[in-house]
């Protein structure tokens, strides 16, 4: 099963020069925890989520509308392109401990997301033959995700 069947096509990202409050609302009306960060037309730059947004806010004495994204958002960019196989994007997500992953063309400009959300509603019980995603997939990937980083 590749990328493309399973990702949320046009997906919403924002400006590299929007504030935390921009990227909440985008968040709130768009039913997403994180937005890939964009600049210079459609090319990803850095990831957002919901979390940082909070953490950023509490930890700074200042209103999120007067915070930028580009202080916060995460640079390391994990991505899938649409034609990688769904079992590339999950090994992705385990090793980097993510649960969203930017879809990328041959050119680097953002042409879907895919979540974790889309994985499980598209994955399928193990029924005599192996599904391209079956639950088993998704729970590895959970486990990795969610493990506690060993001290």
């Amino acid at each position: 099963m590749k990328v493309r069947e399973v990702m949320t096509p046009d997906p919403k990202g924002i400006w590299i020069t929007e504030s935390l409050a921009g990227a909440a609302r985008e968040m709130w009306e768009n039913d997403c925890g994180a937005l890939p960060i964009i600049k210079d037309g459609q090319k990803v730059v850095g990831m957002i989520t919901d979390r940082d947004i909070c953490m950023a806010t509490a930890m700074r004495d200042r209103s999120p509308s007067h915070i930028s994204v580009e202080g916060v958002m995460s640079r390391a960019i994990f991505a899938a392109k649409p034609e990688d196989e769904i079992t590339e994007a999950l090994s992705i997500m385990r090793e980097h401990k993510i649960r969203r992953l930017p879809v990328l063309n041959e050119t680097g400009e953002l042409t879907g997301i895919l979540s974790m959300n889309d994985i499980v509603l598209k994955a399928k019980p193990r029924n005599g033959k192996k599904p391209d995603l079956d639950y088993a997939d998704v729970v590895k990937t959970y486990k990795a995700i969610c493990e506690h980083p060993v001290a």
